[in-house]
């Protein structure tokens, strides 16, 4: 109520402030007494008696032995221990482990994946092949090497590929098998 008797709330926060106090008479009379405050304020900040040009000055000399004294005193040893290694050997394995994630993800070897007992979907060379027992079908990508092809096996027997040919056509393959 402080805030909003002062103008000092933001757009949105004023606009609640005054639906609410449209409707509480105690909202209001308690905005009307700090609106009463602000205006008597400023004649309460005069104290007589108060040199505040000796206090200030007392203050930065305070302030300034503070620093002073501060610069003046030996740091403290480091203790020895793990923490001078610890934090760059957690930043290194975690970002080893990143690399190796990533390249354990990005291989474009065979992918097969089994969709029931003797048919599997597997990534080739050129690209995706359907087996059963000793027959095949395959689907190849035109134009495009094992490296350019994206795999992404996914569950139940599915395997898609994404390409772009050698002429800048994308190629979607994707296999469902059963």
């Amino acid at each position: 109520m402080a805030l909003h008797a002062g103008g000092d709330l933001g757009a949105w926060a004023n606009w609640r402030t005054d639906r609410h106090v449209a409707r509480c008479a105690e909202c209001r009379q308690e905005i009307a007494a700090f609106r009463a405050a602000r205006r008597e304020l400023p004649d309460a900040a005069e104290i007589p008696g108060v040199a505040w040009n000796r206090l200030a000055a007392q203050m930065k000399a305070n302030i300034r032995l503070g620093l002073t004294l501060g610069e003046l005193e030996e740091p403290a040893p480091r203790e020895a221990g793990p923490s001078a290694w610890a934090r760059p050997a957690a930043v290194f394995a975690g970002l080893a482990t990143l690399l190796a994630a990533g390249f354990i993800l990005q291989h474009n070897g065979p992918h097969p994946i089994r969709a029931s007992q003797d048919v599997e979907v597997e990534t080739t060379a050129n690209g995706i092949q359907v087996r059963q027992g000793a027959g095949a079908l395959g689907l190849l990508h035109r134009g495009a090497s094992d490296i350019d092809v994206n795999y992404t096996p996914g569950a139940q027997g599915a395997m898609s590929a994404q390409n772009v040919d050698d002429t800048g056509h994308v190629t979607v393959t994707n296999v469902y098998a059963n």
